[in-house]
């Protein structure tokens, strides 16, 4: 049986790691721009923000991503997502698969924009996926807040985001299971928490923070998702 073709999107420091190693170059132009990527392993390997990360939250365009991956014959799409804790149980290091999401971007962007078309979302992001993700040292099941960034959340928002059941705020996931949902990808979202949000913690933050938080679980967070694609390969 033909193994199914998986994709991996690293997020802040793990994009970067996955493509160090090289691999083939892969590319496809879509209607909504170009995604690239290197594929190793029969795994298609996509850095969110680029190689050197260079382009922001905001800026990242889900819906070529999503589209060229279904082009290339993808089923399953696998992330990773530095996120911040609006919980108090969801300590900074803890790695979660977000089990559902709560999308605050203004003015989404679909891909169905000349049509009327609504999708189902009562299962926020793929079954099979999520569980390949479900290993040891990881929680199962967590809300992620999707917001539209650059900048970090208030504490008031942040106040807010728990009230409405969130879990981890963050600036892409959401945004990406959309797209990936309206192109027919299969996608699970692995969230590594880097910190505590504004007012549950002493200190301002910063992406310096969120660098250094990420290099000291990218080993862990490297290794869970190469474990996941392989599983669903082998699941073909």
């Amino acid at each position: 049986m033909e193994a199914r073709k998986v994709a991996i999107i690293g997020g802040t420091g793990v994009g970067e790691r996955l493509i160090e190693g090289g691999g083939e170059p892969v590319s496809c132009d879509t209607q909504f721009g170009r995604m690239t990527g290197l594929e190793r392993g029969g795994v298609l390997m996509v850095a969110r923000h680029g190689p050197e990360h260079k382009v922001a939250p905001h800026k990242v365009d889900y819906r070529a991503n999503a589209v060229g991956l279904r082009e290339l014959g993808v089923e399953f799409c696998l992330s990773s997502a530095a996120v911040g804790s609006v919980n108090p149980d969801f300590h900074p290091g803890l790695l979660v698969v977000c089990s559902d999401f709560i999308d605050l971007n203004p003015n989404k962007k679909t891909l169905f924009d000349d049509e009327v078309r609504h999708t189902d979302f009562s299962a926020p992001f793929d079954p099979a996926a999520r569980a390949a993700l479900l290993q040891d040292g990881v929680r199962d099941g967590g809300v992620y807040v999707g917001v539209l960034g650059p900048r970090y959340e208030t504490p008031a928002e942040v106040q807010y985001l728990r009230t409405i059941g969130g879990d981890v705020v963050g600036m892409t996931a959401a945004s990406e299971a959309i797209s990936m949902r309206e192109a027919g990808v299969r996608y699970a979202c692995l969230a590594v928490v880097t910190n505590f949000a504004a007012g549950l913690s002493e200190q301002p933050l910063s992406h310096a923070e969120v660098d250094s938080a990420m290099r000291e679980s990218l080993p862990e967070v490297v290794a869970v998702l190469r474990q996941a694609a392989r599983r669903l390969q082998e699941s073909g």
